[in-house]
């Protein structure tokens, strides 16, 4: 059974910096293609970053230089490091896979995590 588990959000003033997980279960991590969403109540998902089953990643303009993806694959977990936080930033953020490239490319993965609560104050 796949399953998804984010964690490492949490409060933190702006210009600070959290780093969140995403640890995957029934299934290889580097077998699948992953991504990290942020969803703000009211507004659509917003996608931040994919990664592809060759580590090929794909950063958001807005995201990029500020938030960096990676993954452990002995601990077939993934990582999104945030600096710079901003109180925009503040989401609930998500964590997806899926074994298909097709299927990362649409961004409609199969599986999604329950999300982890990011509050970025001024």
């Amino acid at each position: 059974q796949v399953k998804l588990v984010e964690s490492g959000g949490g409060s933190v003033q702006a210009g600070g910096s959290l780093r969140l997980s995403c640890a995957a279960s029934g299934f290889t991590l580097s077998t699948y293609c992953m991504a990290w969403y942020r969803q703000v109540p009211g507004k659509a998902r917003e996608k931040i970053v994919s990664i592809d089953m060759d580590g090929t990643t794909a950063y958001i303009d807005s995201m990029k230089g500020r938030f960096t993806v990676s993954q452990d694959n002995a601990k077939n977990t993934l990582y999104l490091q945030m600096n710079s936080l901003k109180p925009d930033d503040t989401a609930m953020y998500y964590c997806a896979a899926a074994r298909s490239r097709v299927v990362c490319a649409t961004g409609r993965y199969n599986f999604w995590g329950q999300g982890t609560q990011v509050t970025v104050s001024s």
